[in-house]
């Protein structure tokens, strides 16, 4: 398709462009509605609008992203498309290697150095005929829940550029939010998927652990997750099964292949759900826990069984948490020479240096500690179907800030107590959009289920989308005025 009028004449609108799913798109390129050049160019347009206001990005690749586009538009004209997500604008983020772009972590301690080599999750969706377009902003070395970094400055949230977006995939939920890009790859060691996609209203699912291969290895470990950030679940199932499957660099993987993810509108008629409603730490803002028990009692008269619940060793996991992520921190600085350590965000230098003064006995006993509350997950989630609490406690907060400024936490994981948790015990949750408060902001509702079962819980955030279809960009939701 050659200029704008084919499009009008397709009944699609050049805004429209930047607003389709992955289903809509895969369809008109086949029927030769759309081509993936015009379906690029337009979202790279759309990346360089926001990136003034919110900057979501730390580099818009114009020229591979085009040329990634003229091959796929031959090849979907030629009917040898390599998948449905060919051609579809992606977003990957600076925190994960993609082959000759320069990936910072957003630190002024990396070097200028382009990887040579994609990172598994990337190969996958680039041999799925994926059409990269940008690169996404971070806190330096994804260290925490907010996206601000040394290297790139502050990103900020659509829905109010004085907030905060989350993070520490951040960029990601913005590009997502703003239509610059239809599938997004984001990582997770303690809700940096689901905190950002809350505070932004979009979906965001962290994978049971090892689904994704990742490659380099996080210095956090195995509390570290890869997953998709999207406008609608489809695409997230979509976009998850791609990135799906065994890669031998990545040696904590099982060895075991995973099924296919696949998502399906469920009945709630007889679902067990737990409503984990108090947090490890910390209280719920009361527009928060509002908007959750609306849709519980919504789903109790769906024929839903909803229970209290409390997580096994409540009390004790954010220590847990704090050792992990501490000594992942400290393992992480180790690597930079000490003369730099001043072009450190400070707050992430401290972290490591509490890292720093916990002993190999101390560090050993959380990995036990983890071990006991995993299993004792594993087996509370044989009781339920799925396990639904708020995303995160609080509205969106000041952008720059680590902590809201009336908070009395001493770090991001204190306000991140939905999150952390299900790092720790590796199950899958996604977090969707659960309308408003009354001020604009974006509330998420967050979705557990069982190891290996994210099929169940996307299939249970389709059932809430088709609940709550005003809720999804993807479908009919209020979109960001920018």
């Amino acid at each position: 398709m050659e200029n704008t009028s084919d499009l009008i004449n397709a009944g699609f609108d050049e805004t429209d462009l930047c607003r389709l799913d992955v289903t809509t798109l895969a369809r008109a390129y086949r029927k030769r509605d759309l081509s993936p050049v015009e379906v690029a160019q337009a979202t790279l347009d759309c990346a360089d609008r926001i990136q003034g206001p919110f900057n979501a990005f730390t580099h818009i690749d114009r020229a591979g992203a085009l040329s990634a586009a003229r091959e796929s538009e031959k090849r979907w004209r030629n009917g040898e498309n390599l998948s449905t997500i060919d051609g579809i604008p992606t977003t990957i983020k600076d925190i994960v290697d993609v082959d000759g772009w320069t990936v910072r972590y957003g630190s002024l301690t990396m070097p200028d150095t382009p990887a040579t080599q994609d990172a598994p999750s990337v190969s996958r969706l680039r041999r799925a005929g994926a059409v990269f377009i940008a690169q996404t902003t971070t806190p330096e070395y994804g260290g925490k829940a907010v996206t601000h970094s040394p290297a790139f400055g502050i990103t900020r949230n659509p829905w109010d550029p004085t907030r905060t977006p989350g993070g520490s995939s951040g960029g990601a939920a913005v590009a997502a939010a703003c239509g610059a890009g239809v599938l997004h790859l984001g990582t997770d060691g303690g809700g940096s998927i689901r905190i950002p996609a809350s505070f932004t209203g979009v979906v965001g699912h962290k994978p049971t652990y090892g689904r994704v291969a990742a490659n380099p290895p996080s210095s956090f470990g195995t509390v570290a997750h890869i997953g998709p950030m999207t406008r609608s679940v489809d695409d997230a199932a979509i976009m998850l099964d791609v990135m799906s499957g065994r890669d031998l660099r990545d040696w904590t993987q099982p060895p075991l292949p995973f099924p296919p993810v696949t998502a399906a509108e469920i009945q709630w008629h007889g679902k067990r759900i737990g409503y984990w409603k108090t947090p490890c730490v910390g209280t719920v803002d009361e527009c928060v826990a509002d908007s959750i028990e609306a849709v519980l009692k919504d789903l109790e008269e769906a024929g839903a069984h909803v229970t209290e619940v409390r997580l096994p060793y409540q009390d004790d996991l954010l220590d847990i948490y704090n050792r992990h992520w501490c000594v992942g921190a400290a393992n992480r600085v180790s690597s930079i020479e000490p003369s730099h350590h001043n072009e450190l965000d400070p707050n992430f230098l401290r972290t490591a240096r509490i890292g720093d003064r916990y002993s190999a006995v101390q560090r050993m006993d959380a990995e036990v500690k983890r071990s006991r509350y995993g299993a004792a997950m594993d087996e509370l989630l044989s009781q339920f179907d799925y396990i639904m609490s708020p995303t995160v406690p609080i509205l969106p907060f000041e952008a720059g800030a680590d902590i809201p400024a009336a908070s009395d936490a001493e770090s991001w994981i204190e306000w991140c107590s939905f999150s952390f948790p299900i790092n720790l015990s590796q199950q899958p949750a996604c977090s969707v959009p659960c309308g408003f408060s009354e001020n604009g902001l974006p509330i998420g509702l967050q979705i557990v289920g069982a190891r290996g079962a994210d099929s169940s819980v996307l299939s249970a955030a389709l059932s809430y989308e088709a609940m709550y279809p005003e809720r999804f960009l993807g479908r009919r939701g209020r979109w960001p005025q920018f």
